[in-house]
Formats: C-alpha cells, sequence, structure tokens
C-alpha cells in the first residue's frame, strides 16, 4: 500500500521509519508519473513488509520538492535510516526499479 506524504507526516513516516522508504515525487500533469504510478503500486505490494512506499505530490508539498531538490519528474528517492541514498529520474521499467531498490 502507499502512503500519501505530506510535510505533516513526511518525519514520522520516511525519516523515522525503521524500514527503507521508496518515495515517488510526481505531479497529476506528468505524463511519464502517470505512467510509473502503476508499476510504483505493483512495488509497493510485492515489497510489501520489507520496503514503505510513499507518493509527494509536488504540486501540493512544494517544500517537500525544494527540500530534496527535485527538478525533474517523476524523481524517485531511496531513504535507509533517514538518509537518501539513491536516486531514479524519468520513467523507469519495473525491473530497473526492483534493481535499484535491491542494489541500494
Amino acid at each position: 500500500m502507499e502512503i500519501t506524504l505530506t510535510n505533516a507526516n513526511f518525519n514520522e513516516e520516511v525519516i523515522n521509519s525503521d524500514k527503507p522508504v521508496l518515495v515517488d515525487f510526481w505531479a497529476t500533469w506528468c505524463g511519464p508519473c502517470m505512467m510509473i504510478a502503476p508499476i510504483v503500486e505493483e512495488i509497493a505490494q510485492e515489497f510489501a513488509g520489507k520496503i514503505k512506499v510513499g507518493k509527494v505530490n509536488v504540486d501540493e508539498e512544494d517544500e517537500l520538492a525544494s527540500e530534496y531538490e527535485i527538478y525533474s519528474i517523476p524523481t524517485l528517492l531511496l531513504f535507509k535510516n533517514g538518509e537518501v541514498v539513491g536516486q531514479l529520474i524519468g520513467y523507469n521499467t519495473k525491473e530497473e526499479l526492483i534493481r535499484f531498490i535491491n542494489e541500494n
């Protein structure tokens, strides 16, 4: 299950998480974001219990987008122990996302 991340819950859900967290920065008007959304949802289901998956709408949460220097979307950040350990920008296949998670 994907978590909707906001400025209000980001620290609790991501920074203080005891599991790795994949965060998808996206927007409704972004074509590649819409293309990758079902893949991110599949990852959330398949990795349930191992990692958390959250989504940040950059139009609604511009402070978070600015804090993490999100200039292109979709951008996926992988957090471990509150730190960014990996970043993917743009559309990626499911296989690329799984490799990204497993390698980081």
